[in-house]
């Protein structure tokens, strides 16, 4: 029986990897201009990080996490989500005692134990982008503008910024208290995850996606309602950068994070196209992560988004991968030119194949065809004697002779 790849775990190919390259080269493009650094941290972490980080309720460390025992029987935990980790390294590089803020992300896989479907998986990949050392409004605008300015570049159809306050410390228990008057006598319309996270995060209730929770959500007291007066100024800060901006938003008083970090400004971005998990971004403020790690108190916001699920979004490449150039060689001497000139050619940057054997000309024809390769340089034991090749065009089918000593700079790319 042949060996599979584990569930929930699939191979990228060059076709799908395109997209990605697309998405992270522009990322870079965009996050440059707002002054971020890329970071890279290890995928393994220790547990304790993120049942601190995340919190020891939460679905994800009771029953989504990579967890295992080293042989030196140390708990090691396969990173679920990056931002722990990258708070980690802030603290442990002390880089929180220079001026600030630092503005950094994150580009690698993370690993989740959770039902597979689409554009969700165990193993998936993330960019992740984070300020640290930044309490201001000012902050959380101009990652969510960042992040409006990518998903525009990026060419998606209709996204919408879906955005809320979750209070912090000082009103948040209010509220809580508020919405378990509410949802106590309504427990039993509830879902078993959800029925379980009244003892826990309460406020994970309003973000269930399933019928019953929706149904005995609904009229559920607003956040807003119980905001304390800093946080209400600081969200109406927020929201009126945004709008100079040319942010569109919505309101979402249902909007909250599965992670117990978050305080105050959280956002989505919401996709159209995805069915029920349509959140392609999320993200939000942590004032406390920092501090709960073991750094100094101070703040930080940031968001992601999982490659998978954006590359669904995007459509296939118009122009297949193809070479520019393939060289049918017939006989040992042309096939030894070929290495060599193929060599030269690659060191610029040009996409060359060889036939792998000594083949016909009308089998390696019929190779570069398969391959959609540009151009046919043909060249043969007359060919080497002579010093010239026969250039042939295989879109326009055109045919020209060009001596062998022209190739590399015919095809040298342009000076910039």
């Amino acid at each position: 029986m042949s060996i599979q790849a584990v569930r929930g775990m699939k191979d990228v190919w060059p076709e799908e990897a395109r997209k990605w390259q697309r998405v992270e080269a522009l990322a870079r493009q965009v996050f440059h201009a707002f002054g971020f650094g890329e970071i890279k941290t290890p995928v393994l972490e220790k547990t304790e990080l993120f049942a601190r980080s995340i919190g020891e309720a939460t679905d994800i460390v009771e029953k989504e996490m990579y967890t295992f025992a080293d042989r030196s029987g140390d708990s090691l935990t396969m990173r679920p989500e990056a931002t722990a980790g990258l708070v980690r390294a802030y603290i442990e590089s002390k880089n929180y005692a220079q001026p600030g803020p630092h503005k950094l992300f994150l580009i690698g896989p993370m690993f989740r134990h959770e039902r597979p479907q689409k554009g969700r998986l165990r193993q998936f990949h993330q960019i992740d982008v984070e300020v640290l050392g930044d309490e201001e409004p000012q902050g959380d605008a101009e990652i969510i503008l960042m992040l409006d300015q990518f998903l525009k570049k990026l060419g998606l159809g209709k996204v919408i910024i879906k955005l809320n306050s979750l209070g912090c410390p000082a009103c948040r228990p209010g509220y809580r208290q508020a919405l378990l008057d509410f949802l106590g006598s309504r427990r039993g319309r509830l879902c078993e995850d959800c029925r379980r996270r009244l003892d826990t995060n309460p406020l994970r209730v309003l973000d269930c996606k399933a019928e019953s929770c929706q149904e005995a959500a609904q009229g559920a007291p607003n956040m807003a309602d119980h905001l304390c007066e800093a946080c209400q100024s600081h969200f109406a800060k927020v929201r009126q950068l945004i709008g100079a901006a040319g942010v569109d938003y919505e309101l979402d008083p249902r909007l909250v994070r599965g992670l117990d970090y978050y305080i105050r400004t959280t956002f989505e971005a919401v996709a159209g196209d995805l069915g029920a998990q349509n959140a392609v971004a999320g993200g939000g403020r942590y004032d406390g992560l920092i501090e709960a790690l073991g750094g100094p108190a101070q703040g930080g916001i940031g968001f992601a988004f999982g490659l998978e699920r954006l590359s669904l979004l995007l459509p296939d490449e118009e122009t297949p991968l193809a070479p520019e150039l393939y060289i049918a060689a017939l006989g040992e001497e042309a096939r030894d030119w070929s290495f060599s000139a193929a060599a030269q050619l690659r060191g610029q940057g040009v996409w060359v194949e060889l036939s792998p054997q000594d083949k016909s000309l009308k089998a390696q024809l019929r190779r570069a065809n398969k391959l959609n390769a540009a151009q046919v340089l043909i060249i043969g034991p007359e060919e080497i004697k002579a010093g010239r090749g026969q250039l042939k065009d295989m879109a326009g089918g055109g045919q020209e002779e060009i001596p062998l000593d022209q190739v590399a700079a015919r095809f040298a790319p342009p000076s910039p």
